[in-house]
Order: C-alpha cells, then sequence, then structure tokens
C-alpha cells in the first residue's frame, strides 16, 4: 500500500467508523454496570455517527474500500452488542438473536472471501433499511414496557421480527451481488 492509498484511507467518515468501534466496549461498561439508560446514549451517538460518516462519504466522495468494509462491520457489532445485552435482560428473544448471528457471519465469512478475491460487496438499500429498522426496533426494547402499556401490544417485537425479515431478504440480495461481481472480476481477469 502506497502512502497515497493510506492517505485515502484516514478521512472523517472512516474517523466516525472506528469512533463507533470504540463505542461498543464503552456500551458494554455501561450495560453490565446496570446503567441501561446511558448504554443508550452510546448507542444513539453510535447511530449518528452511522449517519454522519455515510452522508459525508457520499456528500464529499469519501467513500474507500475500507469504508466499504469496516462501516457495515461496526455496525454490526454495535447492533449484535446491543442485542445481545438485550437478550441477556430477557427483551429480545433468543430466535431473533441467533438469526441474526448466523446471517452477519454467513455476511462476514463471504465478505472475507470475496475481498481475498478483490471483490467488495458495498451496501445497498435494502441492507441499509433492514439496519435502520434493526435499530429502530432496539431502540424500542429500551423501552418494550412503556411501549406495552401505551399500545396495549409489544410493538418492539413486531419490529424486531420485520427486521429479521428484512435482514434475511438483504442476505439474499448481498449474496447475488457478490457471486455477480465475483463472476464479473473473474471474467475481467480472463
Amino acid at each position: 500500500m502506497t502512502a497515497k492509498d493510506k492517505e485515502k484511507i484516514w478521512n472523517v467518515p472512516n474517523a466516525l467508523t472506528m469512533i463507533r468501534m470504540v463505542l461498543i466496549p464503552v456500551f458494554w461498561f455501561f450495560m453490565l454496570r446496570g446503567n441501561l439508560y446511558t448504554a443508550l446514549g452510546v448507542f444513539l451517538a453510535a447511530s449518528l455517527t452511522d449517519l454522519a460518516d455515510g452522508f459525508i462519504a457520499r456528500k464529499y466522495n469519501l467513500i474507500t474500500n475500507f469504508g466499504k468494509l469496516m462501516d457495515p462491520l461496526a455496525d454490526k457489532l454495535m447492533v449484535i452488542s446491543v442485542m445481545l445485552s438485550l437478550t441477556l435482560l430477557g427483551i429480545v428473544p433468543w430466535p431473533v438473536l441467533l438469526i441474526l448471528l448466523a446471517k452477519e457471519a454467513v455476511m462476514v465469512i463471504g465478505g472475507f472471501l470475496l475481498y481475498r478475491k478483490d471483490v467488495v460487496v458495498y451496501s445497498v438499500w435494502i441492507g441499509k433499511l433492514a439496519q435502520t429498522v434493526m435499530v429502530l426496533s432496539l431502540l424500542s426494547c429500551f423501552f418494550h414496557e412503556w411501549l406495552l402499556k401505551t399500545l396495549g401490544f409489544p410493538l418492539h417485537l413486531y419490529l424486531l421480527w420485520l427486521g429479521v425479515c428484512l435482514t434475511l431478504t438483504a442476505l439474499v440480495f448481498y449474496i447475488s451481488m457478490g457471486i455477480r461481481m465475483y463472476r464479473e472480476s473473474k471474467g475481467k481477469k480472463q
């Protein structure tokens, strides 16, 4: 990697992505101490950095392969951390967590194998929609008791299962896109 390539990696969007990675242990620190709403604040801050880095990267054309890989990874690790902690508290059902973990394992392994073949699969609208619904569902989990009293039904569970359906749909999109991109790159090399 040349010095010029390194300069491209270190930009504001990628720095925000790395901040989000650092916020994961901060989130766990507060969750393990029982500071649920402080942990929620950390999760919200991480979600805001996700919005900011995407906006800045697109607006100022600061999109890098590093960002294409690390931004979704940071999102996945934060969402899994929040979901795991809420599952341990009995708020999120175990099947939701297990389905999400299986999907993410497929995505990470597939992404790694494709990256080794110089193919980077970037996020698409269905993945972004699934991520947004999943974040909203996790936010609703922090207020599940109030929502249940107010609405009379477990909105957080409906949102979680909607997020799972969208996540699995996104997985199908990413697999087909990865296969297509791999075939195209293989054709160019021949």
